[in-house]
């Protein structure tokens, strides 16, 4: 197949696991209104991301075999922003978020592709987990099968847990050590990533 499976789907539970702009509003609507009244903007999310895997597998797969040395700046420059965002997270905190109402399906979908964390993400697993000379659209529907199941089990999680944590860590000590831990796990992904490459 030409991608490493498990790796990338390590990597990306540790990226879709972590805080960036979608979950944010996921916890913030799962605190507000609920698993089962957000399910559209949940779903929105997720296919959203579709958005930006299938353009940059074909685009990134063809740009690596004209330019290889494009394939390894763009690993090197999404890396380094996932740990600059890394850094980022362990700054925020839970009690920075607000909706003012339910964002619905369309809300979602738009969500990954305004979001350069995605991007970043999504560079980072062509660019480190699919082989060189792997079959362009394998690899893509690969990579876009493991995000979604990945996003499947997380966003839901997200949305569902916004109120418990929300409720209970906001503003309290402990909201720093999750946030702590979260960064770490995004770091972790990137030496992951670096240990590959």
């Amino acid at each position: 197949m030409g991608v490493e499976i498990i790796g990338f789907l390590i990597f990306a539970a540790a990226m879709v696991g972590t805080p960036g702009p979608a979950n944010m509003v996921l916890l913030s609507a799962g605190a507000r209104f609920g698993l089962r009244r957000a399910l559209p903007f949940v779903a929105g999310v997720v296919l959203g991301k579709q958005l930006i895997i299938w353009p940059i597998g074909f685009g990134l797969m063809e740009l690596a075999d004209r330019v290889p040395m494009a394939f390894i700046v763009l690993k090197w420059a999404s890396v380094a922003y996932i740990l600059w965002l890394a850094w980022r997270i362990a700054g925020s905190r839970i009690s920075n978020i607000g909706q003012a109402k339910v964002p619905g399906f369309f809300a979602g979908l738009i969500a990954h592709p305004l979001n350069p964390k995605a991007w970043a993400m999504v560079t980072v697993g062509f660019t480190s987990f699919v082989a060189e000379g792997a079959p362009t659209f394998t690899a893509t529907l690969a990579i876009a099968l493991s995000l979604m199941s990945v996003q499947l089990v997380l966003h839901p999680l997200w949305t569902l847990g916004g109120q418990a944590i929300a409720a209970r860590m906001a503003g309290q000590k402990s909201e720093r050590y999750l946030m702590w831990v979260l960064a770490g796990l995004t770091v972790a992904s990137v030496l992951l990533v670096l240990m590959k490459g």
